[in-house]
């Protein structure tokens, strides 16, 4: 009998999200994306970029996901509703990039990797950090190549059925710990953009 996917909502209909949502569609995933503004907005947008994917309200892609991924600039994080996440498997794939996100105090100023922020910020989330080192091109590029998708959490289960998101989307899972290792991932560390392999692990959790 064959398993049933999960369902995943894509919070940001930007390159990450677009890639994400094609990907997701192309591997059997039941797939709804939201954008910032309102439905009709990025209707058009999900039609041409993202066929299959169904565009709704962000409250409504999540309402009955079981993974979300979190796709938006980080500096607009907050306004996603934390209630809305509650038991929900969210994969953090945002970066701090200063030409589009600015100078953000609370990011620059903390000493945690900004997934710990914003595990503190959705308290009844199960965050993982993942799909933020590659490039939104490459999603689709080297799917199927042995590549390998790093991710970090603090939830066992919640990092299976990530790793199994991974698998699906054609590359290999790479875990590298606890959710505070997610700062290995992030601009400026070796990992990012690097081409990971199966074997790259011991390596990556030496470095942080």
């Amino acid at each position: 009998m064959s398993q049933t996917k999960p369902s995943i909502a894509i919070l940001g209909a930007g390159r990450v999200g677009s890639s994400l949502a094609r990907s997701a569609v192309a591997a059997g995933y039941d797939v709804k994306v939201a954008g910032s503004g309102a439905v009709d907005k990025i209707a058009l947008t999900a039609e041409i970029l993202m066929p299959g994917a169904t565009p709704c309200t962000a409250d409504r892609a999540v309402k009955d996901a079981d993974i979300v991924f979190l796709a938006v600039p980080l500096h607009k994080f907050r306004s996603v509703d934390p209630a809305t996440l509650e038991g929900k498997v969210v994969i953090d794939t945002m970066n701090h990039w200063v030409p589009v996100n600015g100078e953000l105090e609370e990011i620059d100023q903390d000493p945690r990797s900004t997934s710990e922020i914003i595990a503190e910020f959705f308290a009844g989330a199960k965050v993982v950090k993942s799909f933020n080192h590659i490039g939104y091109h490459e999603i689709e590029q080297d799917a199927g190549t042995g590549r390998a998708i790093a991710y970090a959490t603090d939830h066992k289960d919640a990092g299976g059925a990530v790793a199994e998101i991974i698998k699906d989307l054609g590359f290999v899972p790479l875990n590298i710990g606890a959710l505070e290792n997610g700062r290995i991932l992030e601009p400026g560390q070796a990992a990012f953009g690097a081409h990971l392999d199966k074997d790259s692990r011991l390596e990556l959790v030496n470095q942080n």
